[in-house]
């Protein structure tokens, strides 16, 4: 793999964040993907939601398989903790490691082949654990490597760039996470930097399962007339459920107005935010219905975005596993070895 390092020449009034640090500091390598990539616009909002919560670049892990997507890591976080596993065992790779070190942010980028076809046992019980990380998958729905073919996610009647026709049923990640029992899930577009940016914000602040789609078009090989992945088809049957913004926490700053009302709401810092109510009868917090409603709207050809279930009350492996509060590399001995007083009273309890 080649590695393209940025100049260290920056202007020397690019704005900080809280930390000190700019926007260049969270960037990586230059990225060697195909020009204008979808995955490319994916790691500019990673990239820009890690800025705005000013996150210790140390502090966060960054996870991959195999393919197009999971060469992104490469191009953003430069400065944080990075794993490239083989395909489709990156779910595992990022249990154990959240298992050893609970301190780390842990983001997982994967792909449609990585996730859908041979990773697709380790994304269902990494899911099913409720290991607390943020996953995100870049889908084309084409194996972009080698050379186009469909991959698992690709809509049944969709045209490969050759002409052919896929024939298959296709594997939706978003309802596999929803009934898996991930707590936070969404789906955006790498096109709409809008709202993919807030999700992405609000995926690294939940404890818990945060699954992300991204459709995201392969310019070389998936972005053309009868591909269901083109940049032109995403946004002609964009159906977004909800406007996102992302506040951290601070002390409660409360807003009363009736649906369809605008509301300017003043933060903390001085900013305004203006809010207004909008598809009401839809409810982020009822799984059920959200797997209704996606079943709908893809039966109408409609693509849904925006965040599509959140648990307002989430846990996560370690809640289930009720494991020690510190990461394992800061233990000392007596920790570690508590004595055979211990290990009795423990086999005692399994008699």
């Amino acid at each position: 793999m080649t590695y393209l390092a940025k100049p260290k020449l920056r202007h020397p009034e690019l704005p900080v964040n809280k930390l000190g640090y700019t926007r260049r500091d969270y960037e990586g390598s230059v990225s060697t993907l195909c020009a204008g990539c979808g995955h490319d616009s994916i790691s500019a909002a990673i990239i820009q939601a890690c800025f705005e919560l000013d996150l210790p670049p140390h502090r966060i892990a960054k996870l991959s398989g195999i393919g197009c997507s999971s060469k992104t890591p490469t191009y953003f976080l430069g400065h944080s903790h990075g794993f490239n596993s083989v395909h489709g065992r990156m779910p595992s790779v990022l249990t154990g490691a959240n298992l050893a070190n609970r301190d780390l942010l842990y983001l997982g980028v994967s792909g449609d082949g990585d996730s859908a076809s041979i990773g697709l046992g380790q994304f269902a019980h990494c899911i099913r654990r409720g290991v607390n990380m943020v996953y995100i998958v870049e889908n084309n729905g084409v194996y972009g490597l080698t050379k186009g073919q469909f991959s698992a996610t690709a809509d049944r009647g969709s045209k490969s760039k050759r002409g052919a026709v896929n024939s298959d049923s296709s594997i939706d990640l978003v309802s596999m996470a929803l009934q898996l029992g991930a707590t936070f899930v969404g789906r955006s577009f790498s096109g709409d930097k809008a709202q993919l940016v807030p999700l992405i914000k609000g995926a690294i602040l939940h404890k818990g399962a945060a699954f992300m789609d991204v459709i995201s078009p392969c310019v070389a090989f998936n972005n053309h007339l009868g591909s269901t992945k083109s940049f032109d088809y995403v946004r002609e049957h964009n159906e977004a459920v909800n406007r996102l913004d992302v506040m951290t926490p601070r002390a409660e700053i409360t807003a009363d107005y009736a649906p369809g009302a605008l509301e300017t709401v003043i933060q903390h810092d001085g900013s305004a935010v203006r809010l207004r109510k909008i598809a009401a009868d839809y409810d982020p917090h009822n799984r059920i219905a959200a797997m209704t409603y996606l079943q709908e709207r893809a039966s109408a050809g409609e693509v849904v975005t925006g965040l599509l279930y959140v648990d307002s009350d989430p846990s996560d492996l370690h809640d289930s596993l009720n494991t020690v509060g510190e990461p394992l590399n800061v233990l000392g001995e007596a920790e570690l070895c508590p004595g055979p007083a211990a290990l009795e009273k423990l086999n005692a309890s399994l008699r």
